[in-house]
């Protein structure tokens, strides 16, 4: 059994720390006691020298050369790293770019009329999307243009296009340069298909003619797929503008039915909203013996209604088997990406039902409730009603819930932030050349129980904000920089001065909330109009990314169309490409050449920072902006 000192090594969060003490003192089984069980992990694939592709493997080769150095079919490491990597591009875009087509399908649907519990709650978006698309408006009934873009949105993932349709949003200079290496994005299904075409067997043994591949894959997902999903998400669920919401265990209350909403797509957590303000579900479940209904999020479904609503989080991937611990939550319901098989055991331990709703994701002892937007509402309520009836089975004696909650500010849409600066980028960039704002990074992506859970994300943010450069987060990121305080507008006291007199002057925190995972987009957007205004390609910025706690496949594709969009970034866990050296050579040197950007590999985010660091000021030196020195960082530990 774990002592305390060892569980104050899984997590810096109390909440998180009181749960697993919980675990342990009954013996349930969590995401670090499995990955405990698999240690050693195989070395073959940590270094991605392990292929399964055909029939004639598996096969592995040996990267130190005591071993097979090719594979049955003749492929050496260069080939299978690269081969290995594609494929995970192609599985990461794929992700969010069929939650981009759900989005879509559901808002063609609705202009239709054919949907139950949705409406467009942004008609000034849609209009603008519409002529941004090259659809008339005038003299047009909304329904009538809604339909028109969603055909034309449908087009972008076929195979008949030359460019999706949002790359429009680049740098003239960046365009040109996706043309002349022959990776412009033509179709969102086109470039994932064709990647695993050319990873099969006997196809493409170039591995940098397939890794320049996947970039173009990765970007029909950062500016067609994922894209499609954030612009029209807030079409029909609102564009978030700023709004107070709180973070922790502490968000469950004893006295309240408790439902969480888990996983990424907001099509079922919206309608779950307005069925749990429902009067006569309310009636129900003060009639079972509850004072209310209170739902809360986890993940990126909850991001994205905290995002527009407020929605209390209580947290983020590693938290989803200890919410469950709290004996408090009545259902979590839960649509697809990131969410655990092993909730369903977890749950087995108390009276939580868990609640499937996506057909392509469903979950061995879960309930399934098919989700349907033609009965959207209807079927909202029915799952709320579920977790009503899940109440009246708690047994208070097995509740324990952490304390207290963290204020956080969300909200941070493109459009909110360029409407706190008076509508234009103008005082940003002003800002960023005074060296208020020397300038920003998004620090992105998930939790991964290889690191102590949120260190990474808290600490590199921490560091950027005190050397005054802006922070922009999303998914995971983004409840860990809540918990840590990190994202009230009274934060500014542990930025720079020059950011701190900036968040003050606007009254916003030094460490945005952007949204879910897919709305990394919004920094794309937000990135490209920067680099439009100033007149300069986006690798000409002050900018960098970095994903400190990755694990997913999506995470792979994020980091690989924001490099190839033209942005340094960062990665806190090796990926599985160190088997070959060319590979490695081309991710971290070589790209710099090509899309003017690469990749680097810091898993200690004090080291990270000052990566970042220089880079920064590096891009600054090439924009003629003063310059501080990169080595003046402090890098005192975070508590």
């Amino acid at each position: 059994m774990d002592t305390p000192d060892n569980i104050r090594k899984l997590s810096i969060n109390n909440d998180a720390r009181e749960m697993l003490v919980r675990a342990r003192e009954e013996g349930i089984e969590t995401v670090w006691d499995r990955l405990a069980a698999q240690e050693p992990q195989c070395g073959y694939c940590s270094l991605g020298v392990s292929c399964r592709n055909c029939a004639m493997g598996p096969c592995r080769v040996d990267p130190f050369g005591d071993g097979p150095q090719k594979g049955v079919c003749g492929a050496d490491a260069d080939i299978i790293v690269a081969r290995n990597l594609g494929r995970t591009i192609a599985a990461g875009a794929s992700a969010h770019s069929d939650h981009g087509r759900d989005i879509l399908e559901v808002f063609t649907a609705l202009a239709a009329g054919e949907t139950s519990g949705y409406e467009i709650r942004d008609e000034a978006k849609l209009l603008a999307l519409a002529a941004e698309w090259g659809i008339e408006t005038q003299d047009r009934g909304i329904a009538e243009v809604a339909r028109e873009l969603g055909d034309a949105m449908m087009e972008d993932f076929g195979s008949r296009k030359e460019r999706v349709g949002f790359l429009e949003r680049l740098p003239e200079q960046r365009k040109k340069l996706l043309d002349e290496l022959g990776i412009t994005p033509r179709g969102i299904d086109r470039e994932n298909v064709e990647m695993l075409h050319r990873t099969h067997m006997g196809v493409d043994n170039d591995y940098a003619n397939t890794l320049l591949h996947g970039l173009r894959t990765s970007l029909s997902d950062g500016w067609g797929g994922s894209m499609v999903a954030t612009e029209l998400s807030d079409v029909m669920f609102g564009t978030p503008k700023p709004i107070k919401s709180c973070v922790n265990l502490g968000a469950l209350r004893t006295e309240c039915v408790n439902i969480a909403l888990h996983g990424h797509n907001p099509m079922l957590s919206d309608v779950m909203m307005q069925a749990a303000e429902d009067p006569e579900l309310i009636k129900l479940a003060k009639d079972k013996g509850a004072e209310g209904i209170n739902l809360v999020g986890l993940c990126c479904t909850g991001n994205e209604l905290q995002m527009r609503k407020g929605l209390p989080m209580v947290g983020n991937h590693l938290m989803q088997e200890l919410v469950l611990l709290t004996g408090a939550l009545d259902a979590m319901v839960v649509d697809y990406q990131c969410i655990m098989p092993a909730v369903v055991d977890v749950a087995k331990c108390f009276h939580t039902e868990v609640i499937s709703t996506a057909d392509k994701a469903k979950f061995a002892g879960a309930t399934h409730v098919s989700f349907d937007p033609r009965r959207g509402l209807e079927i909202g309520k029915d799952i709320v009603r579920r977790g009503i009836e899940a109440y009246v089975n708690r047994n208070p004696d097995r509740v324990r819930i952490p304390e207290g909650t963290v204020e956080m500010m969300a909200g941070f849409s493109v459009e909110a932030i360029l409407g706190a600066l008076g509508g234009t980028p103008e005082p940003l960039v002003d800002a960023i050349k005074a060296g208020k704002i020397r300038g920003a990074v998004g620090v992105v992506g998930c939790n991964n129980p290889k690191i102590p859970q949120d260190y990474g994300h808290v600490t590199l943010t921490r560091r950027l904000i005190e050397n005054d450069i802006l922070v922009l987060v999303t998914g995971c990121s983004a409840v860990a920089n809540g918990k840590a305080g990190q994202m009230m507008p009274e934060a500014a006291d542990m930025a720079g001065p020059g950011l701190a007199e900036v968040c003050r002057a606007l009254g916003i925190p030094p460490v945005l909330h952007m949204g879910s995972c897919v709305d990394n987009t919004r920094i794309l957007t937000l990135a490209a109009a920067l680099a439009n205004y100033i007149g300069v390609d986006i690798s000409e910025l002050p900018l960098a990314g970095a994903a400190p706690e990755w694990y997913s496949e999506k995470a792979v594709s994020i980091g690989a169309y924001v490099v190839a969009s033209g942005i340094f970034t960062v990665l806190g866990v090796q990926p599985p490409i160190f088997g070959s050296q060319n590979v490695v050579q081309l991710l971290a040197s070589g790209l710099d050449d090509v899309v003017g950007a690469r990749f680097a590999v810091e898993p200690d985010p004090e080291e990270a920072a000052l990566l970042i660091r220089r880079h920064i000021e590096s891009k600054r030196e090439g924009l003629g902006l003063p310059f501080i020195p990169a080595d003046d960082i402090e890098t005192e530990q975070v508590a």
